[in-house]
């Protein structure tokens, strides 16, 4: 009696870890400038002074960095979660399986992703620091406000962004890939994957561009403002147009971003797969 051939872990958690690097480098690089300017347009300091259209590519090494364990991370924990929920969970209940597993993969990546986030949004906005180094950045935020206010500030309000984005993005991107599926023979091609994700991440990015403004505000702030007053004090100074500040951007460069990252995510991961294979 033949033994049951043994799961290739290479494959399982290796494909999705590099297919998920390389996507995140390509997408960090690629709309860097737009990510830029949304973070202008949404700081306290105001656009212009906040350097405007000036150096736009200002910290992009520290986020394509730290976009490498950031996406590996988040795609090795989605893909595992999948992989041990689907067999046992009735496929009507799949939604939910894409959900959790966006939403568990999301906070375990912003451990790495806060930190970035507060080198990259600081050399944005140049506020002194555009010509250092993301490490002394950190450092010296540590220094002067301590760990959970200097170098994890907004914490939290970056998971309360990120988390319901992946728990909208994810499970649209998965129900799309579907319908495409059903109307191709069970096949779909990358650029298929990739207007799917574009699709999905316009609608997730519209809904949560409000607590993308407070999370910025969070991490620029001199202090840690609670994120319940920050969002009041918005709505009060400026109604729901301070809310949805830099929405057209943000929703360009998230469509832009999801066509690229999802489209080189699930073609990166496919070759790495036939390469484990081998």
């Amino acid at each position: 009696m033949e033994e049951p051939e043994k799961p290739n872990s290479a494959k399982i958690y290796g494909a999705p870890l590099l297919g998920g690097a390389v996507a995140g480098v390509t997408v960090v690089t690629a709309l860097y400038p737009l990510d830029t300017l949304k973070t202008r347009l949404q700081s306290q300091h105001g656009f212009y002074k906040s350097g405007g259209f000036n150096g736009v590519y200002r910290g992009v090494l520290t986020v394509a960095t730290g976009a490498i364990p950031v996406t590996a991370l988040f795609f090795v924990s989605y893909e595992t979660i999948k992989n041990f929920a689907k067999p046992v969970v009735a496929p009507q209940y799949t939604p939910f399986v894409h959900m959790f597993a966006a939403s568990f993969s999301e906070v375990l990546c912003c451990v790495i992703k806060v930190p970035v986030e507060i080198a990259k949004q600081r050399k944005q906005t140049y506020m002194g620091l555009e010509k250092r180094s993301s490490i002394r950045i950190l450092l010296e935020a540590y220094k002067t406000e301590g760990f959970r206010k200097g170098v994890y500030r907004g914490f939290l309000s970056t998971v309360a962004r990120d988390m319901p984005f992946s728990f909208i993005e994810l499970p649209i991107w998965e129900a799309l890939k579907g319908l495409v599926r059903e109307r191709n023979g069970g096949e779909i091609n990358g650029l298929q994957s990739a207007a799917c994700g574009a699709l999905a991440g316009c609608v997730a990015g519209a809904v949560t561009t409000p607590l993308d403004v407070v999370k910025t505000r969070v991490m620029l702030a001199g202090s840690a403002p609670r994120l319940r007053p920050l969002l009041a004090d918005l709505y009060l100074q400026a109604g729901l147009r301070g809310l949805f500040t830099g929405l057209l951007p943000r929703i360009a460069g998230i469509m832009l971003g999801g066509f690229i990252f999802f489209g080189v995510y699930d073609d990166s991961k496919m070759f790495f797969e036939k390469y484990f294979d081998r």
